[in-house]
């Protein structure tokens, strides 16, 4: 256990420092600026000029010699457009690759400490409101220590008017986490994950209903095999609970709102300077959703802090899985947004599909959760037509 808690902290790091250069707003292999440019130009006498002045004496034709011909046109070009297209062939983005891998890491091991965290608090009958919630309050603390710290993120000057306008997205987004870690207290993580890869069929219905949303007949096809998918593992899933199953449609249902909301929240004029990057508005987002979040919890489990507390003071695996998931979660959260922001719609949609196989997959071996043929077979349906939704 101790190893495996060593190699989390060590991924953590890693993703932490892969968020934390992007808030320096460092760029691997950038732009260079004008004024660099201009000052790195040599002096050059009156009358002589500038690209005489950069060419070493050497290499420029004396008098009274003949120069070299020049290469015919049509060779150079040839040449400039095969050097060229070299070049692109082995462009590889390797802070793409890594905002991939550290992406799929967090997302892996959040559900991971997450569900470890809920089983030895009680799993549904226990704290998952609270756990939820205090997720969402180590996230908090971080964000607030990247604007505390020197030159680390900029703070953002958001209006009061501003937050406002965010409180709804951050009342979906509340939402959703909450029903999420309630489904995955309640059933199996993978049956979790099935039924949340679903949410386009959800946002697909809200859109056209509330949002006035047009849906190709292509996209309303595709979600056949999604809802077919999910009913077929839910056939065979051995750990197959109501609660888990309504509360992860429930959180569909808040994640379509908390992207439609999103949308709108994005037409404010200037609240995108305001808000200053991408960090800033998750971090934002993230504080209200905490706030928002305490209410509920201390309604449905307040009576039951006593119990908490001792729990947390006795038992290692529900303090350090609680405190790992609310930064896995932030961490991964963010990357996401980093990778989106650096690749386009089909990219994202592979790379969904492709985390969500290796995340349902991956952590029922982990934590031995069944992973009968019928139910893979469901899965493979489900998220295969996830995306055909995505690219269609």
């Amino acid at each position: 256990r101790g190893d495996q808690r060593q190699k989390m902290a060590r991924t953590w790091l890693v993703m932490m420092a892969a968020v934390a250069v992007e808030g320096f707003g460092f760029q691997l292999g950038g732009p260079v600026s004008r004024s660099a440019l201009l000052s790195s130009r040599p002096s050059c006498p009156q009358g002589v000029s500038t690209l005489r002045c950069a060419i070493p004496r050497a290499a420029l034709p004396q008098a009274g010699t003949r120069s070299l011909a020049p290469a015919p046109k049509t060779a150079l070009q040839a040449s400039s457009s095969s050097s060229s297209s070299a070049s692109k062939g082995f462009n590889i983005d390797f802070q793409l690759i890594a905002y991939f891998a550290l992406w799929y890491l967090g997302n892996y091991y959040y559900n991971i400490t997450n569900k470890l965290a809920l089983k030895a608090a009680g799993g549904a009958a226990g704290f998952p409101l609270t756990i939820a919630t205090l997720q969402l309050g180590v996230g908090c603390l971080y964000a607030l220590f990247l604007w505390a710290a020197p030159d680390a993120r900029k703070l953002p000057s958001t209006t009061k008017d501003d937050l406002v306008k965010i409180v709804p997205v951050a009342f979906c987004s509340a939402a959703a986490h909450s029903f999420s870690v309630f489904a995955l207290s309640a059933g199996a993580v993978s049956f979790g994950q099935i039924v949340k890869a679903a949410e386009p069929a959800f946002a697909a219905l809200l859109g056209v209903t509330l949002y006035q949303k047009k849906v190709s007949k292509g996209k309303w096809l595709c979600l056949i095999p999604v809802i077919g998918g999910v009913v077929l593992a839910s056939v065979k899933e051995l750990d197959f609970a109501w609660s888990a199953l309504i509360t992860a449609c429930l959180a569909n249902l808040f994640a379509a709102f908390k992207g439609q909301e999103n949308q709108k929240l994005m037409t404010t004029p200037g609240i995108k300077d305001r808000l200053g990057n991408v960090g800033n508005q998750f971090a934002i987002t993230m504080i209200l959703s905490f706030l928002l979040s305490l209410p509920v919890m201390i309604v449905k489990e307040g009576a039951k802090w006593g119990e908490f507390c001792s729990i947390w003071q006795t038992n290692p695996i529900v303090s350090f899985n609680l405190i790992a998931s609310g930064l896995w979660f932030y961490g991964y959260n963010e990357l996401a947004t980093m990778t989106i922001k650096k690749t386009n719609a089909v990219t994202q949609s592979v790379a969904n599909t492709a985390k969500r196989v290796i995340v349902i997959i991956g952590v029922a071996i982990v934590l031995k959760e069944s992973l009968d043929p019928i139910k893979l077979l469901g899965c493979a349906i489900g998220i295969g037509g996830v995306f055909l939704y995505s690219v269609i």
